[in-house]
């Protein structure tokens, strides 16, 4: 596989970051707009134990993603205890939430792999496969939001500034969608090409995708709670299972690579999402918005222990001499925020 053209790869990153800088601008716009005050003191009227319990949902879940990729190492054969894996794992979580401009989490875990004198084309496909996976999980969700996305079908009348935007970029998206089902049909049949020839070392071995699907299922899980658990505290209660469809939507809006690392992207996708699918206030939206997006971080918090000494042994290792490398692998990808 050869590597992009630097010129090309230096402008995806310029189109990212304009995408990143116009979608916070936009987010900004709309906390403004609905009022800075409100939203803090909807935020601040948590009870501590709600937002200590969901913070602990939220380390369980980054917990289980450590499990997801640990079985599929030993499905792979590797000699990996599950303590390197936690380590690696929440390193390359802590890369993806605070340097998303330098590094990706994905080579984060990459190098910790390597470090390891793990052979590096397997590592590059185990990691293909953990975000497959994470995928083949959260689109088992999506059947779960359906009715209420059905019953959201028509266009809704703006009531302020605020929703009139957000509802102009969903309409905007679904128009070019239209115009492109062609092209989105020869990019999922090249997806199902490449998710097979990533998986092909654990189809001979389905017990670790089976188990690697379990974990995810448990990530989702404990999100799915954390998000639920604030909505409650918020005073907007919703369906746990309507919850799980639309962070499904908006998980693979998040993927969508005009923005690092999906930031504002995300939070503007949520708060469209939960407001016209779930019902809930604009502000509360925005809210949680902030609350899921600051969870992220907290519980990503002690990879920074770790990523410290995986980069440096990242700067002298040896260039692989196999395909794919990690450069060509995996580098040129972001990663989901919720790293799902």
């Amino acid at each position: 596989m050869k590597p992009a053209p630097k010129g090309k790869t230096n402008k995806a990153f310029w189109l990212r970051l304009a995408g990143t800088l116009l979608a916070l601008a936009l987010l900004i716009f709309l906390l403004g707009e609905q009022g800075w005050d409100e939203i803090l003191q909807a935020m601040q009227n948590i009870p501590i134990w709600q937002l200590l319990l969901a913070l602990a949902l939220n380390l369980g879940s980054r917990m289980a993603i450590c499990g997801r990729w640990h079985v599929l190492l030993r499905g792979a054969r590797l000699p990996v205890r599950f303590s390197q894996t936690v380590r690696i794992t929440f390193a390359g979580l802590f890369a993806s939430n605070f340097l998303p401009t330098t590094i990706g989490g994905d080579v984060v875990r990459l190098a910790g792999a390597l470090q390891l004198r793990f052979d590096g084309a397997i590592s590059t496909a185990s990691l293909i496969a953990d975000r497959l996976v994470g995928m083949a999980g959260m689109a088992m969700a999506l059947p779960f939001g359906l009715p209420a996305f059905n019953l959201a079908l028509r266009p809704p009348q703006a009531e302020n500034i605020s929703t009139a935007i957000l509802s102009s970029t969903a309409l905007t998206w679904n128009k070019r969608l239209e115009h492109r089902a062609k092209q989105l049909l020869r990019a999922l049949i090249l997806f199902v090409q490449h998710l097979l020839e990533s998986l092909k070392l654990w189809i001979t071995h389905p017990a670790s995708l089976l188990a690697a699907l379990g974990f995810t299922w448990v990530h989702m899980l404990c999100h799915f709670a954390s998000i639920w658990l604030l909505l409650w505290a918020l005073d907007d209660s919703i369906s746990f299972w309507l919850i799980a469809g639309m962070w499904s939507v908006v998980y693979f809006i998040t993927l969508v690579p005009i923005s690092i690392n999906g930031y504002g992207l995300q939070e503007l996708s949520l708060a469209f999402v939960f407001t016209r699918v779930g019902g809930i206030t604009l502000p509360n939206a925005l809210s949680l918005a902030i609350l899921v997006r600051t969870l992220f971080m907290i519980s990503s918090l002690p990879g920074a222990i770790f990523v410290p000494g995986i980069l440096a042994a990242r700067s002298v290792a040896p260039q692989a001499t196999h395909d794919p490398t990690p450069e060509e692998g995996i580098s040129r990808k972001d990663n989901p925020p919720g790293d799902g």
